[in-house]
């Protein structure tokens, strides 16, 4: 992935290099300068005029070397910059890709850490970390090429003595570092998901007087994510000491060795002097090799977790390439399915389940809780694929179409509506962005819930909060029926999308749905509910128990049947009189 990047950018990588070189050429060039200005000083050749054009130079080239350093830090960070978009862009695509099957075995507050810190520090790594190590390794070169072969080999040699513990040392830590990071980015996913589910629960939290033992709960988490991150930069920190150690160690032998070859007046003070720089020079390259080596190990622990979720399978595939016929009868023939995990004695959620529905037409689904009503949904909008049996769609099996084009033929109401932050013209036009006031006013009165929203404070430009908080259950399943509404597809399923109304406003959406009818012949509806009462005027009503159909026709020809619709309706009857 970085060399892929990197390639792409090349100019830019080539450009910051470029200039990378240029400072480290002018950096080593300094020390050497210093000393002939030394030299000279001594022999009493530099005076005057000579003198200030010579320290001219010197601050001249200090001025250089500070704006390439800033030229190639704009330039390399803004192509790691990039590159941290790009993974983000990357990662959500391929999230919004997967089926929901795929983030059963997910937490959210993981995926927010690997979308946060885990790509944080791969940007770091392609950005600091690449660019360091080669500034580093380059001014290393160099500078040791100045100190042995300029100066005095000899010299050179002994002041290298100690860098293979400093090797060493650098080897020992990286090894911890790398856990330690991995470590420290597990617990903070484990904190963002602590957050995410007390957020999201803490009416839940609240109303069970669980708050404290939340925060408890936090504050433990946060301690953690705390502990690992201080482990990550206590190991980090120790690359310091090495380089600190080496350098004091490299020094003291310098200015032995270097002290006893002036005496013997094999080299001069200044040429001394200019060693003793080009050891202060070295700091830099070493202290670059712990930054780049952390910030390394930092992303490749990140890496190994981010890799995994950026090449998942899809749970789901999109290879569908046929188009959809105009006036499509929707079809299940011999439906099966069992959920991920389920055992071999458990019963499928859905077994050998036959229906069809014409355009035009509405189709009743009822049933008790558990008996494969919403599963049978999840599989015509494809969040599953179904273990037997197909689902066909004007003959066209559903995997053969795209994705985008079914899903544009179904509208989907599901029972527990999901409202953004936005206004609720916004909820409302989700689906159709081009929608004017009046086509948004119209689907709100079919609905039944244009008079709700006249009474918000703002209207329609009234912001519902995360997750519609400040509507109520009732009103956010009438917003989105109204949302579905607006999208105008050939498909309108209401899953449950009634139960949080009273029967009043049922039995008004109801009217809407069949005066639409006559506007647009050819929409087939999937009404799926508990109360009886709003699928008794549907074309048809199969009854679902325990994932099988076990009565199917008219509200009339059920009634008659005196199965456990009828009976169902009877008990409905009498508790709506009561």
């Amino acid at each position: 992935m970085l060399a892929a990047f990197v390639r792409e950018h090349w100019r830019a990588y080539g450009a910051a290099g470029a200039m990378l070189s240029c400072i480290a050429a002018m950096t080593v060039w300094i020390p050497r300068q210093v000393g002939h200005v030394v030299d000279t000083l001594v022999a009493g050749g530099l005076q005057g005029q000579a003198l200030i054009g010579q320290l001219g130079l010197l601050v001249a080239a200090g001025l250089v070397i500070y704006l390439l350093r800033v030229g190639w830090r704009l330039l390399l960070f803004k192509a790691a910059y990039q590159l941290g978009a790009r993974l983000r862009t990357r990662l959500f695509g391929r999230l919004a890709l997967q089926g929901p099957a795929y983030f059963q075995g997910q937490r959210t507050g993981d995926l927010m850490a690997l979308a946060t810190n885990d790509i944080d520090a791969v940007e770091q790594a392609a950005g600091e970390a690449m660019l360091a190590g080669f500034d580093g390794t380059q001014t290393l070169l160099l500078v040791l090429a100045m100190m042995t072969v300029a100066i005095d080999w000899r010299l050179g040699l002994a002041a290298l003595l100690p860098f293979p513990l400093m090797g060493l040392a650098f080897w020992w830590i990286s090894r911890h570092l790398h856990q330690a990071a991995q470590d420290s980015l597990t617990r903070f996913g484990d904190l963002n998901q602590q957050v995410q589910e007390s957020l999201a629960g803490v009416r839940t939290l609240r109303a069970l007087g669980l708050v404290h033992r939340s925060e408890q709960r936090f504050a433990e988490l946060a301690e953690n994510a705390a502990e690992a991150a201080f482990r990550s930069q206590r190991w980090e920190a120790a690359y310091e000491p090495a380089v600190g150690m080496t350098l004091g160690l490299a020094t003291a032998i310098a200015l032995a060795v270097g002290g006893w070859l002036v005496a013997r007046h094999e080299i001069s003070i200044g040429q001394l002097t200019a060693f003793t720089m080009y050891l202060g020079q070295l700091i830099w390259p070493m202290f670059a090799a712990g930054w780049v080596l952390a910030l390394l190990e930092r992303g490749r622990a990140a890496w190994a977790r981010l890799a995994p979720v950026l090449d998942a399978p899809l749970t789901l595939t999109d290879e569908g390439r046929a188009a959809l016929p105009a006036g499509a009868t929707l079809r299940a023939e011999g439906l099966t399915f069992s959920f991920p995990g389920a055992g071999a004695r458990s019963r499928p959620a859905l077994d050998g389940v036959d229906l069809t529905l014409a355009p035009g037409k509405t189709l009743g689904i009822v049933g008790a809780t558990g008996a494969g009503k919403s599963t049978l949904v999840r599989l015509l909008l494809r969040q599953a694929e179904p273990d037997a049996g197909r689902l066909t769609l004007g003959g066209v099996p559903l995997p053969e179409l795209p994705l985008a084009t079914l899903r544009a033929h179904i509208a989907w109401v599901p029972q527990e509506p999901f409202l953004f932050s936005a206004t609720v013209a916004d909820n409302i036009a989700l689906a159709k962005p081009g929608a004017t006031p009046a086509d948004i006013e119209a689907a709100a009165r079919l609905a039944a819930v244009h008079d709700d929203i006249a009474r918000l404070s703002q209207g329609y430009a009234t912001e519902v909060g995360e997750r519609g908080v400040t509507l109520s259950g009732g009103q956010r399943q009438r917003v989105a029926i109204a949302r579905a509404l607006l999208a105008d597809a050939s498909l309108l399923v209401l899953d449950d999308a009634l139960s949080a109304v009273d029967t009043g406003t049922e039995t008004a959406i109801l009217d809407h749905l069949r005066e639409l009818r006559t506007a647009r012949p050819d929409r087939s509806v999937i009404v799926i509910a508990h109360r009886l009462s709003a699928v008794m005027e549907a074309d048809e009503v199969i009854v679902l128990k325990q994932g099988r159909v076990i009565e199917r026709g008219t509200h009339a020809q059920l009634l008659a049947l005196g199965g456990w619709y009828a009976s169902q309706w009877r008990y409905q009857q009498i508790e709506a009189t009561l």
